[in-house]
């Protein structure tokens, strides 16, 4: 039996939502820190997924689907980085962004490799963390753009 049977289905999107908000957290958290692969994702799983800030209850992630995201960013970073470089305007290479963003396109780029969810539904879900960590500024407009150039490359069948 898998974690999630038994769940409905909203319940089933919001855990897809939070692991991928979970997941660009722990491409930030190996960039930064420097920890490892395996560090990073054991914390999460153990120590983050459901835990309580602030008296507030995070919400469960769906820990495949974080821990597929997290491994396919990690194992074709270069690859996701090209595509990504290839989608930003020249004079701002993806070494010279955000590093909240450098993990959102990197989380993002891991899922346009499967073609498991349709490129609008990851667009859609990743300008959502994007208003998360960004609220109230520019930058959820500069990640659906970035985003669909992406996908148009990586999965042009779908537009």
């Amino acid at each position: 039996m898998t974690p999630t049977a038994g769940l409905s289905g909203n319940q089933k999107r919001k855990m897809k939502s939070a692991s991928r908000l979970y997941a660009v957290q722990a491409l930030f958290q190996m960039e930064h820190s420097s920890q490892s692969f395996d560090t990073v994702r054991t914390e999460f799983l153990e120590h983050r997924f459901g835990a309580t800030y602030d008296g507030a209850e995070m919400i469960d992630g769906d820990i495949r689907h974080f821990a597929d995201v997290l491994e396919t960013a990690v194992n074709y970073q270069a690859s996701i980085d090209q595509m990504t470089d290839r989608a930003l305007v020249a004079k701002w290479p993806i070494a010279r962004i955000d590093p909240t963003l450098r993990a959102l396109f990197r989380a993002a780029g891991a899922e346009l490799r499967d073609p498991g969810t349709p490129p609008k539904v990851i667009i859609t879900e990743y300008v959502d963390v994007a208003r998360a960590f960004f609220e109230g500024s520019d930058e959820p407009k500069f990640v659906n753009a970035v985003l669909d150039h992406m996908a148009r490359e990586a999965r042009p069948e779908s537009f």
